[in-house]
C-alpha cells in the first residue's frame, strides 16, 4: 500500500441542453475548449467540489439534486475526473463569469481561469477540446445517450414545485431563438 498518491482529483458537471448541446469553458491563454472542473479541496466530497467549481468557473449556482452521478474516470497518469451531469435550459452564455483566477507568470497579472463560453454540439467536442478530454465525452462518456437519459420524465401531479435547476447570479437571459445546431458562444475581453 502506497502512502503517497500522486494522481489528483478534479471534479465536474457536463451540463447539457435540450438541443443536444454541451456547454463548455474556453480555457484563457490556451486553444481548448473544457467542462467547468477542478480540484477537490480537503474535506470537500466530489459532489461539493463540482458543485463549487461549476460556480468558480460560470456563476452557475447548481442543485446537487438536479445532477446525476458519472463516477470517476481515468484521465491522465496525474489526474482522474469525477463528474457530474445535468440536464437544463439552454441560458445565454453572455451572463456566465468566471471568479477564479491564476498568475499568468508573462504578464504579472491576474486572470480569469476561463475566458470564453459556448453551447456547442456533441460533434464539435474532438475539435475544441483536448485529446483526453474528447476521449473522455466522445468514449467514455456518450453524450447522445446521456442526454437521453437524462430527458425529463412526463409530469407527474404533485404538491409541490420540483426545485429549479439552477440558480445564477442574475436571472439567465434566454438567447433568441436560433436555427437547430447553431453555436453560441462568447469570448470576453481582457480588461
Amino acid at each position: 500500500m502506497s502512502f503517497f498518491n500522486p494522481q489528483r482529483l478534479s471534479c465536474g458537471v457536463v451540463i447539457l441542453s435540450p438541443e443536444r448541446e454541451v456547454l463548455l469553458c474556453h480555457v484563457t491563454g490556451q486553444n481548448h475548449w473544457d467542462l467547468p472542473k477542478g480540484g477537490i479541496d480537503a474535506g470537500e466530497t466530489p459532489l461539493q467540489a463540482a458543485l463549487r467549481e461549476t460556480f468558480e468557473e460560470t456563476s452557475l449556482r447548481l442543485h446537487a439534486e438536479a445532477l446525476v452521478e458519472l463516477g470517476r474516470i481515468k484521465y491522465t497518469a496525474k489526474k482522474n475526473l469525477h463528474l457530474f451531469a445535468t440536464r437544463m435550459p439552454r441560458i445565454d452564455v453572455s451572463q456566465l463569469r468566471c471568479e477564479s483566477r491564476y498568475l499568468d507568470h508573462h504578464t504579472g497579472r491576474r486572470l480569469p481561469e476561463m475566458d470564453g463560453y459556448g453551447w456547442f454540439a456533441f460533434a464539435r467536442v474532438p475539435a475544441l477540446c483536448t485529446p483526453k478530454m474528447a476521449a473522455v465525452l466522445g468514449g467514455r462518456i456518450d453524450l447522445g445517450r446521456l442526454w437521453l437519459d437524462l430527458a425529463p420524465a412526463l409530469p407527474e401531479p404533485a404538491a409541490h414545485s420540483p426545485l429549479p435547476l439552477l440558480t445564477p447570479l442574475q436571472p439567465p437571459l434566454l438567447p433568441p431563438p436560433q436555427q437547430p445546431g447553431a453555436e453560441t458562444f462568447m469570448m470576453l475581453t481582457s480588461a
